[in-house]
């Protein structure tokens, strides 16, 4: 195995109003290509999907619906 050195910091931003008021500015720090990963569709049915899909419209949007609870790995992350 070759050495290497992975790092990944997690940045949680909890509040009313925090989608609308931060999202798109934290996110121009990345690059323009997301992946939005969702499970069963709750993201949907309460309106978060929209919002995010409109303050994202300037970006390359690729979708990774249906991601299962804890997923097995054969077959749902194949």
């Amino acid at each position: 195995m070759q050495n290497f050195d992975y790092m990944t910091p997690t940045r949680l931003i909890f509040g009313k109003g925090v989608v609308d008021e931060k999202l798109a500015d934290l996110m121009n720090g990345f690059g323009n290509k997301i992946l939005l990963t969702y499970g069963g569709g709750s993201i949907k049915k309460i309106g978060l999907y929209d919002k995010v899909k409109e303050l994202l419209k300037d970006n390359e949007i690729y979708e990774l619906p249906d991601i299962q609870p804890n997923p097995k790995y054969d077959p749902s992350v194949l």
